[in-house]
């Protein structure tokens, strides 16, 4: 396996830094200062967002995309390194429009939507002119299990009628969002399997009885796009809003969180290197007991710790998302658990050595750690928790042991027995 990276990226991955340094960064303390009166900079965001448009760094994410869709073809093994970039200002990827959830939904609408769902909404996602929300999980059942969810989808003459309560749901009240993906059960589904009793449908914000609740907080922080719990009470579309058919919802999400999952692990590499930079330069610079703390032999262990453990995730990273590209979804499941449980305990183990070396500093909003140390956290549980994740892992691990269930007999050294 050979993961270096072709002429091409290694060309855009210049090409991104260099917007993102001149461009993006110098807006950054704008951004935070507007995002803490709990207003989101839309004008600031979307004028650059027709910069990078502009200069052709744009819907990098999405390898299907067609002749006359706006943005760059790339594999997921082209786009990792780009991500990186941008997961270590995690504003900056709603510039380039590669921000979750918006990109798993695009995603989604590419495989699965009709040719007026197309035109209404995959398009303007893909021009950034909307956001999106992805509403799946619940609060009163385990979401880690998607054949628990509750809320109900009735068909009727007209459409159908959705009835239930969901949370956790990004970016709802970013106010560019105009439609959510809704997950739900379908309310006479008892002659149905399991996985065949949910379908998704395509749920303007602006429908009556489309209720945001409330913004939730992650880890103490509140995002300025939200994290919002939602209510739907008798929330009536018509029958265009079915994506795909009925009873595949399961398998749309599946379809859906494969590559969502690898971005998310991409971004978080870039906010791991980032946090060791910052621990770097801060070690460098500060003294106590008479020596820098980059001399104190605890914190060359923290530093070398950190960089051999972001080297494994991005090898392994780039291993799942080469092996996307070359044999599916389906193929890279196991890949793909192996590096989200990986993912986000890499960030939490980086981030609180960085927080460390800064001391109380660390804990403030003055640097991004603690905000990207909780994020890690939340990442243990964003798209399925890590037990969910490590219960793929195992089941094949032990399949392929059992595959081949005797080939190892003969190191043992067991000595004979005599059973006559």
């Amino acid at each position: 396996m050979n993961f270096e990276y072709s002429d091409n990226t290694i060309a855009l991955q210049r090409r991104l830094q260099d917007f993102i340094d001149r461009y993006v960064l110098p807006h950054h303390r704008a951004w935070f200062d507007a995002t803490e009166r709990g207003e989101h900079p839309t004008k600031l965001i979307d004028d650059l967002k027709a910069l990078a448009r502009d200069e052709g760094l744009w819907n990098l994410f999405l390898p299907a995309l067609r002749d006359d869709e706006p943005g760059t073809r790339l594999t997921n093994l082209e786009y990792a390194p780009l991500a990186e970039i941008m997961g270590r200002l995690p504003w900056s990827s709603e510039v380039f429009n590669c921000n979750a959830p918006d990109t798993g939904n695009m995603e989604l609408l590419h495989l699965f939507a009709n040719a007026e769902q197309r035109e209404r909404w995959l398009l303007p996602l893909l021009e950034g002119r909307i956001r999106s929300a992805f509403a799946m999980t619940e609060p009163d059942v385990a979401s880690s299990d998607a054949t628990n969810i509750q809320t109900t989808i009735a068909r009727t003459a007209e459409g159908y009628v959705v009835n239930g309560r969901k949370w956790f749901i990004t970016g709802a009240i970013h106010p560019h969002c105009r439609i959510a993906i809704v997950m739900g059960r379908i309310a006479d589904d008892s002659d149905l399997s399991p996985h065949q009793r949910h379908s998704m449908l395509l749920v303007p914000l602006g429908t009556p009885g489309v209720r945001i609740v409330r913004n939730l907080p992650v880890m103490n922080h509140l995002s300025v796009d939200g994290h919002c719990e939602i209510l739907f009470r008798d929330v009536r579309v018509g029958p265009q809003a079915l994506l795909g058919e009925e009873g595949t919802g399961f398998a749309l999400a599946q379809a859906r969180l494969g590559p969502g999952r690898i971005h998310h692990c991409m971004r978080t590499i870039g906010q791991c290197e980032l946090a060791l930079d910052l621990m770097g330069e801060r070690a460098l610079e500060r003294k106590a007991f008479g020596k820098r703390l980059a001399d104190q032999a605890n914190v060359r262990d923290w530093i070398a710790e950190s960089r051999i453990e972001i080297d494994q995730a991005r090898l392994l990273v780039l291993r799942a998302a080469d092996r996307i590209d070359r044999e599916g979804n389906r193929a890279a499941r196991v890949d793909v658990s192996a590096i989200k449980v990986l993912a986000g305990r890499l960030q939490t183990r980086v981030l609180d050595r960085a927080i460390q070396v800064f001391g109380a500093m660390g804990l403030t909003n003055d640097t991004p750690l603690a905000q990207l140390w909780g994020w890690g956290r939340a990442l243990r549980f964003i798209d399925g928790p890590d037990e969910v994740h490590l219960g793929v892992v195992a089941k094949a691990e032990l399949a392929r042991v059992q595959g081949n269930a005797g080939n190892n007999a003969l190191y043992y050294t067991l000595p004979q027995r005599d059973v006559s």
